[in-house]
């Protein structure tokens, strides 16, 4: 490693760790929010400004939008994203506490693993992948078990807002999926500037046609909230994530989903006084293992298929070479 190569790497590592506790206090963020602002105006008001503010600084620096063209598939993204991925996490904390919201979130690679099984193009369920697909939502069922056999009001909140979380995670994957196979040419934070704000209008209307309007209202701490959700936790965790990935390898900077919802339970329970139990403990540890074994399974899935792609290549490069 070349000596310049080394301030990046440190501070790809700084980035990383930035991820780490950004993404991690979102969820903190979110609940604080919700105490005065009804759920999907404000993350219609959250992405908009973050779309706003990034959308300004792309043309400050002279570069070009994406063209009219490519909105349909931007505003898809948009919808898929954030208004099913970043609204059902919004949804759902009406009810549920922050932390353990983000230790469902930590399911979106069962939910990914899934959509691209159901691709021609994507890569197919294994044996190993399922044993991680049947660890993980093992846990999901330990944790709503009570709320399956009692019928009151708050138990099925708490069931509702588990289901918008898988939601959440499914448009999430789902969004993922569509955009790694989208053949981008404009500047990336300008598409992604458009995601926010087109992401952040969807969800305006939704909140409107919810009737959500006439619960707006804001206090010094839910401003504060809000602004921190749109600039630090959106712009500030966008960036810090891209420079992690572009100097850190993916299998090191995907830990950020086990670290974030240590974060969220730390700061749920010592600040907004959120349960933790052993149940819940003990769903999360099955969740994590059944990540963990998914995770583990697509990686050595994908290095022996590198592998064996390179050997059938090989004949046909030494055809070539003679």
């Amino acid at each position: 490693m070349s000596p310049a190569a080394l301030p990046q790497r440190k501070l790809a590592y700084l980035a990383w760790a930035a991820v780490c506790v950004i993404w991690g206090t979102t969820y903190f963020g979110i609940r604080i929010s919700l105490e005065t602002m009804p759920p999907f105006l404000m993350g219609g008001l959250r992405w908009m400004l973050a779309g706003a503010l990034l959308a300004s600084w792309v043309v400050i620096r002279g570069e070009a939008l994406p063209a009219p063209s490519r909105w349909g598939s931007i505003t898809l993204l948009g919808f898929l994203m954030l208004v099913l991925g970043n609204g059902g996490v919004v949804f759902a904390e009406q009810w549920i506490p922050s932390g353990l919201t983000a230790v469902l979130v930590a399911t979106s690679p069962f939910w990914m693993a899934a959509v691209e099984a159901f691709r021609a193009d994507g890569e197919q369920l294994r044996l190993p992948v399922l044993a991680g697909l049947i660890v993980g939502f093992s846990g999901i069922v330990l944790l709503v078990w009570p709320e399956l056999t009692l019928g009151s009001a708050g138990h099925r909140g708490f069931l509702a807002g588990v289901i918008a979380v898988q939601i959440a995670a499914f448009g999430w994957s789902l969004g993922s999926s569509y955009s790694k196979r989208l053949d981008v040419k404009e500047n990336l934070l300008g598409q992604t500037a458009l995601q926010m704000l087109f992401g952040g209008i969807l969800m305006t209307i939704a909140g409107t046609l919810h009737g959500e309007w006439p619960s707006l209202s804001f206090s010094t701490r839910s401003f504060s909230a809000l602004m921190y959700l749109a600039t630090v936790g959106a712009l500030g965790g966008f960036v810090a994530y891209n420079y992690a990935l572009r100097h850190l390898a993916v299998s090191f900077v995907s830990l950020y989903a086990y670290i974030n919802p240590l974060i969220a339970v730390t700061l749920g329970v010592l600040f907004l006084h959120e349960p933790f139990t052993s149940r819940m403990a003990g769903a999360a540890a099955l969740v994590f293992a059944g990540v963990g074994v998914v995770r583990w399974a697509r990686r050595t899935n994908s290095a022996a298929h590198s592998a064996t792609a390179a050997r059938n290549a090989a004949p046909e490069r030494r055809r070539q070479i003679a």
